[in-house]
């Protein structure tokens, strides 16, 4: 039934009785933190210890507890910056500051890769379902890869950057996938808790943020931001494109209601945004989407409740377009099927991109500016220009005319759009990455459509809608709590489907014929760590 939830999927296809729900939670949580939370500590004493330290973590993870890795990747994605934002004052310089912040992508590229590698040695599951969808994303890698060669010898550090941003999403994907795979993961107790965390750090945040400031050292750490951006051009670029001149920290982080235009006549006044323990607005905003959709899925509607207004105040466009997409999309289901939902979901992403684009072009929306300088520098370049070359990074986004450019209604170059973004930077093979997260979808909704669990529903349309936002923001595809965050639940739930139809089938197999010995497989035997 696709209104309800299934206590079978209510532990991501789990199956088999349940351990108390403290019993996992508890090891997870402590292992999460010490894998990201003493990082600035170690770092200041030692840039080589620390990362030592955090490889061997990453691994010792992977080969100890490989149930617990998809969770401590989404934990490090939300929470790391909390722990440098705490621990701030002990960083001298914004180089550090911005070092410190890529632990998080070094500890999950890490754990992929020793998943990848056990994967190649037979050590989880290698069955030919999971072959092909590996297959293809080495082929994406590959891809991406060649564009990022071309682009280093260019902007090394832009394509360096945006090599970090597109792989990312992927590598979450695939140790999802491959974990719950090969053993039975139990993530719903750990997310729940972790949606929970979320939403009352928004609300501590939102009701008295000078004391979320005073606890986070947060002015020490938006301080190395204010420098940085000053330094860099950031701010100055900012200013023109958006007209706000900040004069506080607080002036920062106000913002006029989802930040358009289109709203002015309406009389409402700004917001002063949240940030959330990942200090970003617009990171944190998807991630309270993806919680919110989560724990209704899982049967914790009132949770799911309380986060929505933290949606408000995060006042994040794709973040809030995800929400009622997906909601739609369950509710379509259970009145039309999952066919026709899909059929007209797809043509209402459609209609809504380019009533978006021809809204945005009318009122100079920068984001739309920026998609029209990606088609335009596609249609020059087909094939692309490597990675880092346009985009948010590059030099020429800090001399933008923003008055000639919604003039014009594009620019030289493709800037605030990721799919313009690809597009100008790989040609044609950005279809490649985009093609495989679209496929991945489908593959879920497809589970969706025969089983009706909402959280596959989730997963499937989640990942579709976020592409769409792609079009109209960087952050929708290269910010992890986005894209990242909806591709870890696919390969989740693909995974767990996968793992679950080989056990049923060996069960059907053994209990047919108990007199015939049968071979060891390759696939590890059920873990219940996580």
């Amino acid at each position: 039934m696709v209104g309800g939830t299934s206590p079978q999927y209510q532990t991501v296809q789990a199956g088999s009785a349940e351990p108390s729900p403290l019993r996992e939670l508890i090891p997870t949580f402590c292992i999460a933190v010490a894998a990201i939370g003493f990082v600035p500590i170690l770092h200041v004493a030692s840039p080589v210890l620390s990362l030592t330290v955090e490889i061997l973590v990453a691994i010792a993870i992977v080969f100890a507890v490989p149930t617990y890795a998809p969770a401590v990747a989404i934990f490090v994605l939300f929470f790391q910056n909390l722990f440098v934002s705490t621990l701030s004052p002990l960083i001298s310089v914004p180089s550090d500051l911005d070092f410190i912040k890529g632990y998080n992508f070094l500890l999950c590229s890490v754990m992929w890769l020793t998943t990848f590698g056990l994967y190649v040695f037979g050590r989880r599951n290698r069955s030919a379902e999971v072959n092909r969808i590996m297959c293809w994303g080495v082929v994406t890698l590959a891809v991406v890869a060649l564009y990022f060669a071309i682009g280093f010898v260019q902007n090394g550090q832009a394509a360096s950057v945006y090599l970090r941003n597109i792989v990312l999403p992927l590598f979450l994907f695939q140790l999802s996938l491959l974990t719950a795979a090969s053993y039975e993961v139990r993530a719903t107790p750990f997310l729940v808790t972790l949606g929970v965390a979320l939403i009352i750090c928004g609300y501590v945040e939102f009701a008295f943020r000078d004391f979320w400031l005073a606890i986070t050292n947060g002015y020490t750490f938006w301080g190395f931001d204010e420098l940085k951006a000053t330094h860099s051009g950031v701010w100055e670029a900012e200013m023109r494109a958006t007209g706000n001149v900040p004069v506080d920290l607080k002036d920062r982080f106000s913002f006029d209601f989802l930040n358009t235009p289109l709203l002015e006549g309406f009389g409402l006044s700004k917001i002063l945004r949240i940030h959330g323990p990942n200090m970003s607005a617009i990171s944190f905003g998807y991630g309270i989407a993806f919680f919110a959709l989560f724990l209704f899925s899982v049967g914790r509607p009132f949770l799911a409740l309380a986060a929505l207004p933290l949606l408000i105040v995060c006042s994040v466009k794709g973040a809030l377009i995800t929400l009622v997409f997906v909601i739609a999309a369950w509710i379509s289901t259970r009145l039309l099927g999952a066919v026709v939902t899909l059929v007209l979901g797809l043509l209402g992403l459609m209609v809504f991109a380019l009533v978006a684009i021809r809204v945005g072009l009318q009122i100079g929306d920068y984001h739309v500016i920026g998609l029209m300088g990606g088609l335009n520098g596609f249609l020059a370049k087909p094939f692309g220009r490597g990675l880092g070359i346009g985009g948010n990074l590059s030099d020429s986004y800090f001399s933008i005319d923003w008055s000639a450019a919604q003039a014009a209604g594009t620019i030289d170059g493709a800037v605030e759009s990721a799919i313009g973004v690809l597009i100008y930077q790989m040609g044609i093979a950005a279809l490649v990455p985009l093609g495989f997260y679209f496929a991945m979808a489908l593959k879920a909704w497809r589970l969706y459509a025969s089983s009706g669990y909402l959280t596959q529903g989730l997963a499937g349309f989640g990942v579709m809608v976020v592409l769409l936002n792609g079009l109209f923001q960087e952050e929708a595809l290269f910010a992890p709590p986005a894209l990242g965050l909806m591709l870890s639940l696919t390969g989740l739930v693909i995974g767990s489907q996968i793992r679950m139809r080989a056990a049923a089938g060996q069960d059907a197999e053994s209990s047919s014929d108990r007199s015939i010995p049968r071979p060891v497989t390759a696939t590890p035997a059920r873990a219940r760590h996580a």
